[in-house]
């Protein structure tokens, strides 16, 4: 009875829809699509503005179907291009030396991408872990999503014609199944650790005999160690992926209510896109917010009483185990003395235009045998040492079912249940706010059980310098009571349990800007974690530092609302430029002459450009005069002049938000940063004082579209990315940023108050209508109002209705 009375809702919602407002040319040009068959799959899917699709389904196979079909509609290029790396066959469409787009692996070319994901197609590691019953394993419940996202996919491949020009007519966009769906889910799990060193588990392969006993082993103090030790940090402190978000309790609020503002910092091209939806399952489930691409759930999003956003987190997913191999065979290595043989995977790809590879993985106990994490972090497999890679996250399928129970919580509580049941999530913090005035902050992520007394029994020379820096373990793999072990609460052997993380409840604000989980509240210090987490009483980043400074003074200032979070989102303060400018203008008019030296030896007049730095505004809005100017400045700087000799007053951990600070602009590259700028933009064509967004922008449909936003180093809140190309005229494509925003409260009402905006818009295909409104909203720091209930739905002056169903 209850399905029945479902499908009857979800029958009754698609004629109210179309007989209150559905355009007679939508009814007609959909009319094939009205009647799905009898036992098949369906959905109602309702588009209102900027092309957000509103999906109803009586349940959670039908609810996948709605979604799998219209992510297809949008971004079917995208997702087909995914599948192909999923199922390891880059190298036959697209050629072996060619690179991915980035967003399923770190893997430098397609064929490394294809030996991994080949290998792990073959291994069946995927259908293993969806065999795993729940909680362990995914619940009937995502199975069923994923069952049916690939079915709506399917459908929407063999009712549509394609006409994105990134795949019209190719021959590599096909269907996909319910493993297919899942693999992506994996992929996405393990990019911290298996994806992260994909390079190095297909290219480990062991010492030719006649150099086996060449190669000698690192010692403690030796350079290599030591080089290793920095280019690990530096490895595990860059990604394409970051974040900002806050959560205000009732405390801080005009009405009592909680407020969040979430901002990540996603890529804006590939497969690692948001896409806006809202799923709605009557009496069952009802969300909105921003998924990724070739998922099934909603990643960070809002419902009728909650709301919550990510932040990429700190922790080290992977751990290394040092092996100590058996003398007479460098496959086998040795556990409390025994021998054990390495397990051997010949793995072999197609490739374009030529002979198959077949390439040779090794695996052991711990995980796959690995030579390198990254270019620059080299693990060399000798006669007598190798490297295995252990990933706890390649045993978890799990994030879909704790994005499920944020969708069903009613309250932070609801949240912190759900994160303590599931233990899904791989590599983000989550922070949250409720109707009832609740904060939560929880660094609740699936890490290797890395314990500080682990690490002191069992760390080898390499591991004593890794992990005090980056929080990489080196454990010594021949002694076996160096394993894991597990915590009684964790839902998976060798991880931490729910009762180890770093939690924060109801504070007047708990916000994470990617630094650890130290500062959440910086009135309230969250401590007593082990390393592997993240560090604490070390110095933060700059977008953290003005990221606590903004949100702790509106907290303080109090009645805070909606419109508050959407001011701080496009403030574009620099935190930077706050401490830098007017010491750098000062100091620059004070230079001899009024010029100096460049890189490369020329005199450099920078009379105009102390008064550009003196007059800029401290913005990086659109229309700010020198904004450039001082981002090109402090890049120069910061990348000649090492940090500690960048401040006078250093950093205090007793004072963390406000130091360091002060520049010194005595160091030797101060002047030769500001000669730089300026030969540099003049042999661009930029004027010194240029505003921001005539040298900032994107192009869409051959029309430049000015991006607000500044860098990592700059702290700005509204983060974007690009490549500097001054040929093309300074920054050009955002490669990352700001991506699903989202600013939330309550009133009291039954609906929420939402502003959202998805900056790079919901299709890639350009001949879509979706291509770039957004992005336009986005440069004009303009927002969308969320139609989350049913009134606010039909209410849409663009909506359209379509029936979707798995027969033609």
């Amino acid at each position: 009875m209850r399905t029945r009375g479902r499908r009857l809702l979800v029958t009754a919602v698609a004629l109210l829809t179309a007989a209150t407002a559905l355009p007679a040319a939508a009814a007609e040009r959909h009319a094939g699509q009205e009647h799905p068959s009898h036992g098949g799959l369906s959905a109602v899917i309702r588009y209102t503005e900027y092309g957000i699709p509103h999906i109803v389904a009586e349940d959670y196979a039908n609810l996948g179907f709605g979604t799998g079909w219209a992510q297809a509609a949008d971004q079917v290029c995208t997702l087909a291009d995914g599948f192909v790396t999923l199922r390891g066959e880059r190298s036959r469409w697209f050629g072996p030396a060619a690179a991915p787009d980035g967003s399923l692996s770190s893997a430098s070319t397609n064929l490394s991408s294809d030996l991994y994901y080949r290998g792990v197609r073959e291994a069946g590691t995927v259908e293993e872990l969806l065999a795993e019953p729940a909680p362990r394993g995914p619940s009937r419940d995502v199975k069923d999503l994923m069952r049916g996202w690939a079915a709506g996919y399917n459908a929407w491949l063999s009712q549509n014609r394609v006409t994105d020009p990134a795949c019209k007519g190719a021959a590599w966009v096909r269907p996909v199944t319910q493993v297919d769906v899942a693999a992506r889910g994996f992929a996405l799990a393990v990019l911290g650790g298996q994806g992260r060193a994909a390079d190095g588990i297909t290219a480990a392969q062991p010492p030719a005999p006649a150099t086996a006993g060449t190669a000698t082993e690192a010692v403690p103090g030796d350079p290599d160690v030591k080089r290793t030790a920095v280019a690990a940090r530096e490895l595990f402190d860059t990604a394409d992926m970051g974040s900002n978000a806050v959560a205000f309790s009732g405390a801080s609020t005009a009405n009592g209510r909680g407020l969040l503002l979430g901002n990540p910092h996603y890529p804006w091209q590939g497969g690692r896109r948001f896409w806006q939806v809202q799923q709605t399952i009557p009496g069952e489930l009802n969300v909105q917010g921003g998924a990724l691409l070739g998922t099934a759930t909603v990643s960070i999003g809002h419902t009728a009483r909650i709301a919550w956003s990510h932040t990429v987190a700190t922790g080290v997913t992977l751990n290394l185990h040092q092996l100590t191999l058996d003398p007479a065979d460098p496959t086998a290595y040795l556990v409390d003395g025994r021998p054990e043989r390495m397990t051997r995977r010949s793995v072999t790809v197609g490739v374009r235009d030529g002979t198959p590879v077949t390439r040779t993985q090794w695996w052991t106990r711990y995980g796959p045998v690995v030579t390198t994490l990254g270019a620059q972090v080299p693990l060399p497999w000798t006669a007598t040492t190798a490297y295995a890679l252990n990933d706890p996250n390649a045993a978890n399928l799990r994030a879909p079912d704790t994005a499920l129970g944020f969708s069903r919580a009613r309250d932070t509580a609801g949240v912190l249940a759900a994160l303590t049941r599931t233990q899904g999530l791989p590599w983000v913090n989550t922070i949250a706010s409720d109707s009832g005035g609740h904060t939560l902050f929880t660094q609740s992520q699936v890490l290797p059980r890395i314990t500080d007394e682990l690490v002191q029994r069992c760390s080898t020379p390499l591991g004593r310098a890794l992990y005090p820096s980056s929080g990489v373990a080196v454990l010594d793999g021949s002694r076996g009571d160096c394993a894991l072990g597990g915590d009684p609460d964790a839902v998976q052997p060798g991880i931490f349990g729910p009762a180890r993380m770093p939690v924060l409840k109801d504070a007047p604000y708990a916000e994470n800007s990617n630094d650890s989980a130290w500062l959440a509240n910086a009135d309230q210090p969250l401590t007593g974690y082990e390393r592997v987490f993240g560090t604490i009483g070390t110095q933060r980043s700059m977008r953290t530092r003005g990221a606590v400074e903004d949100v702790a003074r509106m907290a303080a200032r109090g009645r805070l609302t909606v419109r508050d979070l959407q001011a701080q989102q496009f403030a574009n303060r620099v935190p930077a430029g706050d401490l830098v400018a007017a010491d750098a203008a000062r100091a620059c008019a004070a230079l001899p002459g009024g010029t100096a030296t460049d890189s490369d030896g020329g005199a450099v007049d920078l009379s105009e450009a102390c008064g550009v730095l003196r007059a800029w505004d401290r913005s990086m809005d659109t229309g700010s005069r020198g904004a450039l100017f001082f981002d090109r400045f402090w890049r120069k700087l910061t990348a000649t002049v090492p940090g500690a000799r960048l401040w006078k007053v250093p950093f205090s951990a007793a004072d963390p938000v406000r130091t360091p600070n002060t520049l010194d602009t005595s160091v030797p590259g101060f002047a030769t940063a500001l000669a730089d700028t300026v030969t540099e933009l003049r042999a661009a064509g930029i004027a010194l004082d240029a505003r921001l967004g005539s040298d900032q922008f994107v192009v869409r449909s051959g029309r430049r579209i000015p991006v607000p936003g500044g860098t990592e180093s700059l702290g700005v809140w509204n983060k974007v990315e690009m490549p500097w190309n001054p040929a093309a005229g300074g920054y050009t494509e955002v490669t990352t940023g700001s991506s699903y925003i989202q600013a939330v409260g309550w009133d009291g009402g039954r609906c929420p108050v939402a502003r959202t905006l998805l900056t790079y818009s919901q299709s890639s295909n350009p001949n879509s209508p979706h291509y770039s409104d957004q992005t336009r909203l986005f440069s004009g720091e303009r927002w969308v109002t969320s139609r989350f209930c049913e009134k606010d739905i039909l209410s849409s002056p663009g909506l359209r209705v379509v029936k979707v169903s798995d027969h033609r």
